[in-house]
């Protein structure tokens, strides 16, 4: 049994496809079967499935892969250590970040960043918390920017900063009229919200302290999975949303704005890693770029109570 016959493994697992799989080791395919069906015969175990199509773990082979996930992590972790990369910035790197927080944050500092590390590579991923963390787990993400706590023991959490909710109303709603919004006030009645998946939802439906609302307008349902959309509802004339700060266009939205009272409810923004981690000095430089660029009462959590989004 070897490390890149570990690593074969693992790449099937990920593509499900024997010509996939080795194009993402750069290996020619014959070369990739042969070696992992030198290991099924090693062990005496049949990893794969392959009467089926896309190919399958079979129920011995999910534990396998597991394992084999956590030794060639293990191994990763050895080679860091070894060779000091707590200092170092270089290389490639997977980063998730949630759809609700990426079209608002990422083009605030990701130029600035590039520019100033040209020996980091990042491969930026758009998608929900529950994929990044298991991506973080299964070594296919290395930072996940995302709505925190998230209280996972595998994990570590960065904190960046908090960033308020705001009611974004119609001006024939009733919270239009009114200079500062409650929780009590946050009511079923023409609210739109996000689908099923979105953390932020769930901070949504947290606030108001109900379990699930239907998306109900004047004799139609809605589902979205953008905060602009829900946005663009309210503007015409339909109904209030939640929104999260910096996604507010100070050119168009401001009529359309209020703001909780004190305490304001927040949503913690923080980059989390595998407690294994050893990229220090870049999860220090991101931290910085990003802090840099966020306003100023977002990095304080004084008045405001932080929404948990599980």
């Amino acid at each position: 049994m070897t490390l890149q016959q570990l690593q074969y493994v693992l790449a099937l697992d990920i593509h499900r496809h024997f010509v996939k799989a080795a194009e993402s080791c750069h290996v020619a395919q014959p070369t990739l079967t042969l070696q992992v069906k030198k290991l099924e015969e090693e062990i005496n175990m049949v990893i794969f499935d392959r009467t089926i199509t896309p190919l399958e773990p079979t129920p011995a082979g999910i534990n396998f892969v597991l394992k084999a996930r956590e030794i060639l992590r293990e191994v990763a972790e050895l080679k860091a250590m070894v060779s000091d990369e707590k200092e170092s910035v270089e290389g490639t790197y997977t980063i998730g970040i949630i759809p609700t927080l990426s079209p608002y944050l990422l083009p605030l500092f990701i130029n600035d960043f590039v520019v100033n590390n040209p020996n980091v590579f990042l491969n930026i991923k758009e998608i929900q918390t529950e994929s990044i963390i298991k991506g973080l787990y299964d070594n296919l993400i290395d930072i996940g920017i995302l709505a925190t706590p998230i209280e996972e023991s595998g994990l570590r959490t960065i904190n960046l900063f908090y960033e308020p909710f705001l009611i974004f109303a119609n001006e024939d709603s009733k919270l239009s009229k009114k200079e500062l919004i409650t929780s009590d006030d946050v009511t079923n009645e023409g609210l739109w919200i996000l689908n099923d998946g979105h953390c932020f939802r769930n901070q949504v439906l947290n606030i108001c302290g109900k379990d699930n609302l239907s998306n109900k307008f004047r004799g139609f349902t809605f589902e979205s999975g953008t905060i602009e959309t829900l946005k663009n509802m309210v503007r015409n004339k339909m109904g209030y949303t939640l929104i999260p700060e910096l996604s507010v266009n100070s050119k168009i939205d401001k009529p359309y704005i209020r703001n909780f009272a004190e305490p304001k409810p927040v949503r913690e923004i923080s980059i989390v890693v595998r407690k294994s981690f050893t990229k220090e000095k870049l999860i220090t430089i991101l931290r910085k770029e990003i802090i840099n660029i966020v306003p100023e009462h977002f990095k304080k959590n004084e008045r405001f109570f932080t929404v948990k989004w599980r």
